[in-house]
């Protein structure tokens, strides 16, 4: 395990709760950071810096004794317009973690290590690992296959493994993580926290539209489409949603046509397209319920222990 010290003993569970557009706000980061895992959000939620700035005085306020630190996504790209504002607001609220996004800038992680805090930047292959890794970052979030959002396409088996052959600070994986187990699978693999999106949408904190919601309780594995059609950069929507924006579901499906919208988007229209076409990774097909966060953390927990105890005894199974 590679912790650092603001993490160290400050988590109930090694868990994460993913920066989700348009879903996740203060309402959400409050309720996992006080239920004791980091709560995060976009910058991008709020519609300029100043509405931003009001967000992190809230979540400031709402922190209770004891909390789990929380974190700001930054979209690290010539796209958003936004990153020095949000990055200089950041710096002067001492913000404990910054996730980066679409790109790494020495500048960034030096903003950021200059008050103490911590930047983790996700990626999904091991070139962009390796670029973040040079850039000084304090940990790399492996997006595997079958992720929400901006996913990857490599398997956490090959992601993780070879990350690892050369980064040995903290390292997250995301994919398809529901249960406790399925944290203490991740930490086995060689992660040392879970990093979880789509579970959290179906909360009722959540700033998802009812709709988007159902539609994840829905949705199976095979419903989720992996396509740059949206924004540019690949990413993982739920057909339905797709469909119901009229997408044409057999170009998005035909590898034949690999320039169906492979530029980035300005950020203005990608905020307009996520809004109606929805994200969700493969994990769908095992989310049934909307639980709060606070439930949905005691659940977690419970699995987790129940999951530990059965691992320490896996190796009596399996006498030399």
């Amino acid at each position: 395990m590679s912790l650092p010290a603001l993490l160290e003993q400050r988590l109930r569970l090694p868990v994460v709760a993913a920066p989700m557009f348009l879903v996740s706000t203060p309402e959400l980061v409050l309720a996992c950071s006080n239920a004791g895992i980091v709560g995060s959000f976009p910058a991008l939620n709020q519609r300029d810096s100043a509405g931003f700035r009001a967000w992190l005085d809230e979540i400031e306020a709402g922190l209770m004794a004891g909390a789990a630190p929380y974190a700001v996504n930054l979209i690290v790209h010539h796209s958003n317009p936004r990153l020095q504002a949000d990055l200089a607001i950041c710096v002067e609220k001492q913000v404990p973690i910054i996730i980066t996004s679409l790109g790494t800038v020495r500048e960034v992680v030096d903003a950021v290590h200059s008050y103490g805090g911590l930047v983790f930047h996700d990626v999904t292959t091991r070139r962009h690992a390796e670029k973040a890794a040079e850039a000084g970052v304090d940990g790399l979030i492996a997006v595997a296959a079958g992720a929400g959002g901006h996913a990857g396409t490599w398997s956490p088996f090959a992601l993780v493994s070879e990350i690892r052959q050369f980064f040995d600070k903290t390292l997250l994986l995301a994919g398809c993580l529901n249960h406790g187990h399925e944290i203490l699978a991740a930490q086995m693999l060689g992660a040392d926290l879970a990093y979880l999106g789509t579970r959290f949408i179906a909360t009722r904190q959540s700033n998802a539209d009812t709709p988007y919601k159902q539609m994840i309780l829905d949705a199976k594995a095979a419903d989720i489409v992996h396509t740059p059609a949206v924004s540019g950069v690949p990413a993982s929507f739920m057909r339905q949603s797709l469909e119901a924006a009229g997408y044409d579901l057999k170009r998005l499906t035909d590898k034949a046509d690999v320039n169906y919208g492979e530029k980035l988007k300005p950020i203005s229209d990608e905020a307009k397209a996520w809004k109606t076409v929805w994200s969700a990774g493969q994990g769908v097909g095992d989310i049934s319920d909307l639980p709060t966060v606070e439930e949905l953390v005691k659940r977690l927990d419970n699995e987790y222990r129940a999951a530990l105890q059965r691992a320490s005894q896996l190796g009596q199974r399996w006498p030399r």
